[in-house]
């Protein structure tokens, strides 16, 4: 079996976008990643309707195609298409391999399933890391409170003096020397 070449994961993450809560990933990119045309992926999806449920793969709304092309580059050409663009849950994207059965797209769909889920591990790393710091800024909040408050106030700009406008009231006042009488 001949091995396609392998894309950088750093390519598949920019292609995995969170919509509706969810990260998956949209037709169009599969398509490409797989090596063929948006429209052949739909029909087998068409076509395989309980393979898909909605946790596997939706229809974006039009509101959520104007989000998604606005704030992808690589995917304004979906502004002018008259359909709504599917998008695919990480199972999803396995169920989809299952679909088109071709070699290539089974060993992407690997790919982009490593990919998810190496995402997701980095995501409970830093979950976790947070939380722990969050823990000891508790428990050693009373400790170190004199610090924290001396970094506060390090951080706070500085007061800039006000200027002040008018005349100050407890300065002394020049006697006028014009014309003055005498007493």
């Amino acid at each position: 079996m001949k091995q396609t070449q392998l894309l950088p994961s750093e390519l598949i993450e920019q292609r995995i976008l969170l919509i509706r809560g969810q990260r998956v990933m949209i037709d169009s990119d599969l398509a490409m990643l797989y090596g063929m045309a948006t429209k052949r992926l739909k029909e087998q999806v068409k076509r395989n309707p309980n393979r898909f449920p909605p946790d596997f793969m939706f229809e974006l709304t039009g509101e959520e195609k104007g989000e998604v092309v606005a704030n992808c580059d690589h995917l304004r050409k979906l502004k002018y298409s008259p359909y709504p663009p599917f998008a695919f849950s990480e199972h999803g994207v396995l169920m989809l391999a299952n679909v088109l059965n071709t070699p290539k797209a089974i060993e992407m769909s690997v790919q982009i399933v490593r990919t998810f889920v190496r995402m997701r591990t980095m995501l409970a790393t830093h979950k976790e890391l947070a939380r722990r710091v969050a823990e000891m800024e508790k428990k050693y909040d009373s400790q170190f409170k004199i610090v924290f408050d001396a970094l506060r106030r390090l951080l706070e700009p500085p007061e800039k003096p006000k200027r002040r406008i008018g005349f100050d009231v407890e300065e002394p006042r020049i006697p006028y020397r014009g014309h003055a009488r005498r007493l």
